[in-house]
């Protein structure tokens, strides 16, 4: 995965997980909307100094919005199934992860 795609669902993440909007985040770091929802779908990259304010608008290090588990992902096809399911679940609020968790829960029989 290339490196905005990976900053932008990190943005996300930390976003969602914060309970704002792009509209909020945008406030805070004094960028455009469009800009973070750019930033977001990896469609844009932010500069140096964006990304330390979208940081720490967030509350989070810079280095966290640049990384990646992959380190952590077994090799081939499955790693990248995994990788796939962790940028679709940035997407989702707490809510749906939520009952994301209890499907996966009863489609593995625990």
């Amino acid at each position: 995965m290339e490196l905005q795609a990976i900053f932008g669902a990190n943005v996300r993440h930390h976003r969602k997980s914060r309970g704002l909007t792009q509209e909020a985040l945008a406030e805070r770091v004094d960028v455009s909307m469009e800009t973070i929802g750019k930033i977001e779908r990896g469609a844009a990259a932010p500069t140096f100094a964006t990304a330390q304010r979208i940081a720490d608008a967030l509350a989070v290090p810079v280095t966290a919005l640049f990384g990646t588990h992959a380190d952590s992902l077994p090799p081939g096809e499955r790693g990248k199934l995994l990788a796939q399911i962790s940028r679709a679940l940035a997407d989702v609020n707490d809510e749906q992860l939520s009952r994301i968790a209890r499907m996966i829960d009863a489609f593995k029989g625990g």
